[in-house]
């Protein structure tokens, strides 16, 4: 037992050195990272991928401002709080002047970005006059806040990410949720998994910068983990997330436990180790404020899902956690921050980060933005 333990130990030593000197590990190695379980083992784990984080971003955290501006949806995944066909969920259509509103209040406060998410609106999927309305909320966002703005409406024809990238996009973020196609049968019912991945792909040919994530705990073992890691790597996103299946009420999945936290922060771990220059979130959406330590201390270094308090906009996995205490906050969130040694990045740093991104696609893909840009007094600057 004792010779299996260093043998362990020291493949352990091997592995972890040779991500310090930024080798690429191979699949088998990366999966013996995602298997650990003594806690000194995990503390290297966390330690390394911490190392790493602080070799590409310093001390320097991103703040994210999140508004789910719609709930509602036309799908009817098995494990959203938000799905069709539950009457039990919040629904709430926001309209522009209250979207701009809290877009500025963020903005103020401090945040890097502003994430628009949606469920796939039929509002918006399955009227005639589609989403001109909301290319337009992106365009009057970056517009009122002159910050970085992240569009996740769903999946959309690859004209549709040209208008938003024409409008002043510069994310699109679309969780495939799991690589394995017939977990992700079970959980985006009759929907395209294909499509789905297509979509990101197109995304990037249009010079969105991706932010890909995937769900955990809903069935998923470690192989099917490093699918996840292995497509991530392959699409080349900008962004990768993890996050843990919290139970919804009203959903078929109602009744499953969520899963022990450690395993979404292996995870993190290990993308940070694997994808050491990419942004990866510590979510407020799961834990809130509770859970924002561990998941820096794993090699996080955005913290998204930031809501302004009082204004009716809810979370995702946890739809109200947080948010009217106004604990979801950039003031709620720094004192963590200064305590584990660490601050927010100038809204100046996370932008020459985006456009430093944005540029490599463009030299990787060239542009598909053509013709009259009706929103050419955008600036990025």
């Amino acid at each position: 037992m004792a010779a299996l333990r260093n043998q362990s130990e020291h493949r352990l030593e091997g592995i972890l050195e040779k991500a310090g000197l930024l080798q690429e590990l191979t699949d088998r190695e990366a999966a013996f990272l995602l298997e650990l379980h003594r806690e000194d083992d995990l503390e290297k784990l966390f330690k390394t991928a911490c190392a790493l984080r602080e070799r590409f971003f310093g001390n320097k955290i991103f703040l994210y401002g999140f508004i789910y501006l719609s709930t509602w949806c036309r799908n009817n995944c098995t494990f959203c709080y938000y799905r069709k066909s539950n009457s039990k969920s919040v629904r709430y259509r926001k309209t522009a002047e209250e979207v701009l509103d809290a877009a500025a209040r963020l903005a103020a406060s401090g945040v890097h970005l502003i994430d628009l998410t949606l469920g796939e609106d039929p509002y918006f999927h399955n009227r005639k006059e589609g989403f001109q309305p909301l290319i337009a909320l992106v365009h009057q966002v970056k517009k009122r806040t002159g910050l970085p703005v992240m569009i996740s409406p769903g999946v959309v024809p690859g004209r549709i990410l040209q208008d938003f990238a024409t409008a002043g996009a510069d994310w699109y973020a679309c969780y495939q949720e799991t690589h394995n196609e017939r977990l992700f049968a079970e959980l985006r019912l009759e929907q395209s998994y294909q499509q789905r991945l297509a979509s990101k792909e197109e995304a990037l040919r249009c010079g969105l910068l991706v932010e890909e994530g995937i769900l955990t705990g809903i069935g998923d073992t470690e192989s099917d983990i490093m699918l996840s890691l292995q497509g991530m790597r392959q699409l080349q996103a900008q962004q990768v997330r993890v996050m843990s299946f919290v139970p919804q009420q009203g959903t078929p999945l109602a009744d499953r436990e969520t899963p022990a936290r450690i395993r979404e922060l292996k995870i993190i771990a290990v993308m940070r180790i694997l994808f050491p220059d990419r942004l990866i979130p510590a979510s407020l959406d799961v834990d809130g404020v509770a859970g924002l330590r561990d998941r820096i201390n794993a090699g996080a270094n955005v913290v998204t899902s930031i809501i302004p308090p009082l204004m009716g906009l809810a979370g995702v996995a946890q739809c109200r956690r947080d948010i009217d205490e106004g604990n979801r906050t950039v003031a709620g969130v720094l004192p963590f921050l200064e305590e584990m040694g660490l601050t927010a990045a100038t809204a100046e740093e996370y932008l020459s980060w985006v456009e430093k991104e944005k540029a490599k696609l463009i030299r990787l893909h060239g542009t598909c933005l053509s013709g009259s840009n009706p929103f050419s007094e955008i600036s990025h600057q």
